[in-house]
């Protein structure tokens, strides 16, 4: 294939990029966005495996082989575990940029100093994404501990590593110690990878899987200047800069900085709702007969869907549920607030299973003022985004960071099992207001009984 064709199926292609990754702003056109985004990528693929020599059918073995995995994992997957399973395709991504550079750099030992330096850059920023993000992939699963822990020496060990891969950075550029320089740059980016994010508490694992995104399209970019493909640049600077933007749109919703996420412990361990009451406060017990009449005969509904939703595989008997409000006259809408779930925009992929509308989904700046208009927010297995002691108790962990108003509702209704706490690890007031009802038990079938109490009446 001649240069000036590659160039423009190039360009093509970072067109689909950035086409793609603009219509994923939206969860109407988050899919196709995502088409868009794969199809530029398969043709860049295809494009770079023609140009290197490999044969056809090397590359169609290839395609079969990767697409499968990729098929098998989309269809089998869960939606609880989607979070540990982008997790680990960052973790994917960090590792291929560091087997590209470091493969570069055997068989170009003597490169100039402008690729050595990306080189160097790739693999410990690559090194990093691996080993960080099978970190929180062990967190969100369970095999690891969620609760926020240090090790001792803590704030002396990690310094000293990056110390020392600056020092060796330069060494490598110096063209001293050569391949056991770069070899020992990926171990001590290994080493601070898992650091790093093993004190970092379950709470900020969202935020901890957008940075390390980030980190996994830097590092890709990053192999993209090494062996000169612009593909790769190209797609590798959105990602870096779309996680980025994200990143920080996540530590805005918990009104943190990404330096406390990253050095301050904080949050309890997963509650899944095992805990037992953490306030001697009385609270209203109700049935599912009292909250269905109470939804039933209201005029608006507001849904604050959580992790336990995601747990409890229950989204598919909500909108069950949320059809039969309607079919009865009530306007049901959701509000998504940004660090619900354990990644970036969970509750808007797991609603989009169950097939609800896109146009009854909004986020937090857009629902929040309708709360004192409302006559029920019902929430299904949050707690922290809806604790009224981020907006009203300076003395609590959480003062400052935002949340959905649901106790400006006429009535609220919180289905849980327990009055354990969430993943910040404090009580949430919300359960002992006068207009609070708790419905409490396993969300599935929780609803299940709503469903059921409400067809009846």
């Amino acid at each position: 294939m001649s240069q000036e064709l590659s160039a423009l199926i190039y360009l093509v292609a970072a067109a689909l990029f950035i086409f793609g990754l603009k219509r994923l702003s939206s969860p109407a056109t988050a899919r196709s966005g995502n088409q868009l985004a794969a199809a530029g990528m398969a043709i860049a693929i295809i494009v770079t495996l023609t140009n290197s020599g490999i044969s056809a059918w090397t590359i169609i073995a290839g395609i079969i082989v990767g697409s499968g995995v990729g098929a098998y994992l989309a269809r089998t997957v869960e939606m609880t575990g989607m979070p540990e399973l982008v997790a680990a395709f960052n973790g994917f991504g960090g590792g291929a940029s560091v087997m590209v550079a470091s493969a570069e750099y055997l068989q170009n030992p003597d490169p100039a100093v402008q690729t050595i330096v990306t080189i160097a850059l790739s693999v410990v920023i690559g090194a990093i994404t691996f080993s960080g993000s099978f970190m929180a992939w062990g967190k969100l699963n369970g095999k690891l501990p969620g609760q926020p822990f240090g090790y001792p020496a803590q704030k002396l060990i990690d310094p000293l590593i990056v110390a020392t891969i600056v020092f060796l950075g330069v060494m490598l550029v110096l063209d001293v110690g050569g391949s056991f320089v770069l070899w020992t740059l990926l171990v001590l980016g290994l080493v601070l990878g898992v650091t790093r994010v093993i004190p970092i508490g379950g709470a900020d694992m969202p935020v901890v899987i957008s940075l390390l995104n980030a980190f996994s399209g830097v590092a890709a970019s990053m192999a993209g200047f090494v062996i000169n493909e612009n593909a790769l640049i190209i797609s590798g600077a959105l990602v870096g800069a779309s996680g980025l933007i994200l990143t920080n749109i996540m530590v805005k919703a918990m009104n943190r900085s990404i330096a406390n996420v990253l050095f301050a412990a904080f949050g309890g361990a997963d509650s899944t709702g095992q805990g037992g009451t953490t306030s001697d406060k009385p609270v209203k017990a109700a049935s599912a007969e009292d909250v269905a009449i109470t939804m039933g005969y209201a005029r608006s509904v507001i849904v604050v869907p959580g992790y336990g939703l995601a747990v409890a595989q229950a989204q598919h008997v909500l909108r069950e549920l949320a059809d039969l409000l309607e079919a009865k006259g009530v306007d049901v809408r959701y509000a998504i607030h940004p660090v619900a779930g354990r990644m970036p925009g969970h509750m808007n992929v797991l609603l989009a299973e169950a097939d609800v509308s896109y146009d009854k989904l909004f986020a937090l700046e857009d629902i929040n003022g309708d709360f004192p208009r409302t006559d029920v927010a019902l929430i299904v297995g949050a707690n922290d985004v809806v604790n009224p002691a981020a907006r009203d108790d300076e003395t609590s962990p959480i003062f400052g960071m935002p949340i959905l108003d649901v106790d400006f509702a006429t009535t609220s209704v919180v289905i849980k099992r327990s009055l354990s706490p969430g993943f910040a690890g404090i009580d949430n007031p919300l359960f002992y207001n006068e207009n609070n009802l708790m419905l409490f038990g396993d969300a599935k079938a929780a609803m299940q009984e709503l469903v059921k109490a409400v067809a009846e009446l």
